[in-house]
């Protein structure tokens, strides 16, 4: 029986998934298998899983679900303690599941592990900026105004964790975990879920132990997707602890905001990015007056690559994005 499982959500991503696959299963940690959910592929990647000759790798085939449904798939097959997540196109480094279990192991109330990020482009190519999030114990507060987890590709929990917010909707015979009625932000709205409707705890490394893999294709409509999504998951916040929404949405609009500036700083629409920046402060100065320097170097980046001048925009971010 592994102790672990690692779940890799994967639609039409067979010209990544070999690459990231080779990243798991070379983990320096005894015990664990590596789940490949095929959520509705058409390129052949069920038949590369089952060509593959390493017992630990398995297969779990689907109907097209979305990533929460590929996920809550995985979890439904998992038969480890602890199950961590990795997207099809992203990397984990040789240390990071031996280092999260170790920390779950030492650290009995935590209930959710996450970690740093490199970035690297389409090919696998280093961009020489990364992910760094507040390390050790985070609140409810901290997840719903920066998210330190990350991306979907950090994050190692306990199973006993999982459970306790595993749900079953009106008229559904399966359970979920991530709630398929998301199609984006399905990550933090459950990471909020734990924070504030269970006692575990969620403690973390700024450690780079995952690459994130940055995909420009269709960057400004995901972008301004990916915040529609999240104003849905302000309003479970809203509707599971009222109190707590009033007093931190407004900054957690400006931080989500900015965030989603970076992002598309980083792939050169400057365009998008000023206009994101410009909401963000509407949203509330919170970032700016905390943060000022992240903030105004988020502003000055927007600038530059909407002028044509996205050759500076590693100097201009230093090496960060957050």
């Amino acid at each position: 029986m592994p102790r672990a499982s690692i779940v890799v959500s994967a639609y039409n991503t067979l010209k990544t998934l070999p690459e990231t696959v080779s990243s798991l299963l070379a983990q320096d940690f005894d015990g664990f298998e590596v789940l490949v959910v095929d959520d509705g592929s058409t390129d052949g990647t069920a038949d590369w899983v089952l060509a593959h000759p390493d017992p630990r790798l398995r297969l779990v085939r689907q109907l097209n679900r979305g990533l929460a449904g590929a996920r809550n798939g995985g979890i439904a097959e998992a038969l480890g303690e602890y199950i961590g997540f990795c997207d099809g196109d992203d990397l984990w480094e040789p240390e990071k599941l031996s280092e999260h279990v170790a920390f779950l192991e030492a650290n009995p109330a935590v209930g959710l592990t996450y970690s740093g990020s490199s970035l690297i482009d389409e090919v696998g190519a280093p961009l020489g900026l990364s992910q760094s999030p507040k390390a050790g114990r985070v609140t409810a507060r901290d997840v719903l105004l920066r998210n330190p987890v990350g991306n979907g590709s950090t994050p190692v929990l306990r199973r006993a964790c999982l459970d306790d917010i595993q749900f079953r909707p009106k008229g559904e015979t399966r359970s979920q975990w991530f709630d398929e009625s998301f199609r984006q932000s399905e990550d933090i709205e459950c990471w909020l879920r734990i924070a504030l409707t269970t006692r575990w705890v969620i403690s973390g490394t700024d450690a780079p132990l995952t690459r994130y893999r940055i995909v420009s294709s269709g960057l400004s409509a995901n972008v301004l997707r990916q915040f529609e999504t999240w104003l849905r998951v302000a309003e479970r916040v809203q509707q599971v602890a009222p109190d707590f929404a009033r007093l931190h949405l407004p900054a957690a609009k400006a931080y989500q905001l900015r965030y989603l500036a970076r992002r598309a700083v980083t792939l050169g629409a400057g365009r998008t990015a000023l206009a994101l920046m410009l909401r963000s402060n509407v949203a509330s100065l919170h970032p700016l007056w905390h943060e000022p320097a992240k903030t105004l170097t988020t502003f000055a980046a927007a600038c530059v690559v909407s002028l044509g001048r996205g050759g500076l925009i590693q100097k201009v971010l230093k090496g960060r994005t957050a």
